[in-house]
């Protein structure tokens, strides 16, 4: 054993799941005695020494009584040219941990490590079972580029970015478009240095999903048990909740540590882990390569041992004798899909823990249902505050942040305007109640539409504004539901415009430019008489008439050109620059 190793020891700081509350991991770090020589400084230019480090920390934490997952922190430059990292698999297998349970926190700096050596090291350890953190983002030299390319499980902020998130416009938007990065990947967001409560609700607000810092637990030589975590505050008081598709937040966000024994574990060494370990709610039996084969929930298994001679049948004989079917989803799995497997398997079971696999089916952890329901509660709650009372329909931001995220996906869309002609006149001439029960039935047929089109998101704006996002398909279903049915108001016959912009893949960068785009297209569809559909390109002054007369319709938008009375109904009427 190297001389150094005498100078050095290892703390251990959890990881903090913010959306359950519990640890998800702990993270080990290196802490070279004071006077000793500069361990961390020689590892940063050694990679064979970096390697060896990381095999000491998973050593470290064997001696730990802990199941918890680990973090262990490697360079780039040792993950570039040490792309196997023998030492350190070989101490994962020598304690008896599988590479599923590490994470690889790699850290700065990356400005000399070639990115593709890089790139393939880490396709090779994901192959290997090991989960890829990129560790210190925000404040170091990782390009942004290459941070999409690594496409991590996990992207860690600097404790840099924490301190001043709540007051600090800029940090907020870096933080959230880290967010946006993870969700793109099918990652989770953290963030280091958490120290105080006021920090701990901005980083919630900002929509991280783990966190450190030793407002938590201080790194310490005996890994902790519990963690601090401060009283929520009522959800009034909250600031913005990220959004979340209505399928329901991601399972992987409310991923706990499993339990695995392998498939040839007894019914007692079953019985000593779930006595050892009392907080453990069951036991996945895993076959060589870690894929869950049975299931075993801790009070069915614990009663069946507690009967008059249950001890004596089982004790010694495969657990497998006691265990069920495992229930399993995958790494992207919303909250929903995970209800959806506990509601279709047996009723005796409905309080089983799930496991969550990767895409070659390995286990990577379990959710409870405690947190599913929780979670989605919440949800539903935060959800009606943003709906509209009259139409319970959600406002602008939820199709805004829809749009957003069609754009950084490079996907196409369609989005529409509809309102209704003249409202201010239905008020005025048949009433409030008329006019309310109007926008009510307009939003009706929007949202059963929407129910039908899974791709379409319906927004009522306010007043007699709504918006209609669709795929690329268009919003066709949409118009024959409101624009080709009649519609009056204490027995006065109204019409709706429609304004549509088709956006392409990269003709709009947001959701403010797609909405300047659309608004000469209201305008054009409101100068056209009766029932009106318009449709129109972001950047092109062309214009198609789907729904209306073409009499009124005002040059720049028309120039000249052949004009027709009446109403055009289904049949396109185009008109050209």
């Amino acid at each position: 054993m190297p001389a150094w190793t005498d100078q050095l020891r290892f703390a251990f700081q959890p990881v903090v799941n913010l959306a359950t509350g519990s640890i998800a991991a702990l993270e080990i770090l290196a802490r070279p005695e004071d006077g000793g020589i500069d361990v961390l400084g020689s590892a940063h230019r050694c990679p064979d020494l970096d390697a060896e480090l990381a095999a000491l920390a998973v050593r470290a934490a064997a001696h730990q009584e802990t199941m918890l997952p680990l973090h262990v922190n490697v360079f780039a430059a040792t993950v570039a040219e040490l792309p196997s990292l023998t030492s350190l698999g070989k101490a994962v297998r020598d304690v008896g941990r599988r590479p599923w349970e590490i994470t690889l926190d790699i850290g700065g700096p990356f400005t000399h490590v070639p990115h593709r050596s890089l790139r393939e090291a880490v396709a090779g350890l994901r192959d290997e079972g090991y989960r890829i953190c990129a560790d210190g983002v925000g404040d170091g030299d990782l390009p942004l580029r290459l941070l999409g390319e690594l496409a991590p499980d996990l992207v860690k902020l600097d404790r840099s970015l924490c301190a001043g998130l709540a007051a600090d416009r800029g940090r907020r938007a870096v933080v959230a478009a880290m967010r946006q990065l993870c969700e793109q990947v099918g990652g989770l967001l953290a963030i280091e240095g958490v120290e105080t409560e006021r920090q701990y609700a901005a980083v919630r607000e900002a929509g991280v999903q783990l966190a450190q810092g030793n407002l938590f637990a201080p790194p310490a030589r005996r890994a902790s048990a519990e963690v601090y975590l401060p009283p929520d505050r009522p959800p009034a008081a909250r600031g913005p909740v990220p959004y979340s598709p209505p399928s329901g937040p991601p399972v992987a966000q409310f991923l706990q540590p499993a339990a695995l024994l392998p498939m040839s574990a007894s019914a007692g060494a079953v019985r000593s882990h779930l006595t050892g370990f009392p907080g453990v709610s069951g036991v996945l039996l895993v076959d060589t390569d870690g894929v869950p084969v049975r299931a075993i929930d801790r009070d069915r298994f614990l009663l069946s041992l507690s009967g008059r001679y249950g001890h004596a049948l089982y004790a010694d004989r495969p657990a497998l004798r006691l265990a069920d079917r495992p229930r399993t989803v995958g790494a992207d799995a919303t909250a929903w899909e995970v209800l959806d497997v506990i509601a279709d398997g047996e009723r005796d079971r409905t309080g089983d823990d799930v496991a969550v696999v990767d895409e070659r089916g390995r286990c990577m952890g379990v959710v409870h249902l405690a947190d599913i329901l929780r979670a989605l509660a919440e949800s539903r709650v935060e959800e009606a505050a943003r709906l509209n009372p009259l139409t319970r329909l959600p406002g602008s931001d939820a199709v805004n942040s829809e749009v957003d995220r069609r754009i950084a996906e490079g996907r196409a869309f369609a989005l529409s305007w509809l309102d209704v002609d003249g409202f201010k006149q239905v008020n005025d001439g048949a009433g409030f109640a008329a006019g309310d029960e109007l926008i009510r039935s307009v939003g009706r047929a929007l949202a059963e539409v929407a129910a039908r089109e899974p791709s379409s998101r319906v927004g009522h704006i306010g007043g007699d504004d709504f918006l209609v996002l669709a795929g690329p398909e268009g919003p066709t279903p949409f118009a024959e539901a409101v624009l080709d049915v009649p519609w009056s108001a204490g027995g006065r016959p109204i019409t709706l415009s429609l304004a549509t912009v088709d956006c392409p893949p990269g003709s709009v960068r947001s959701h403010g430019e797609a909405a300047a785009a659309l608004a000469p297209l209201k305008k054009a569809a409101k100068a056209l008489p009766g029932a009106s559909w318009v449709v129109g390109r972001p950047g092109s002054t062309g214009t198609e008439v789907r729904r209306g007369a073409m009499a009124r319709l005002p040059s720049p938008v028309a120039p000249a050109g052949p004009t027709c009375a009446g109403t055009a109904g289904a049949e396109d009427v185009r008109i050209y620059p």
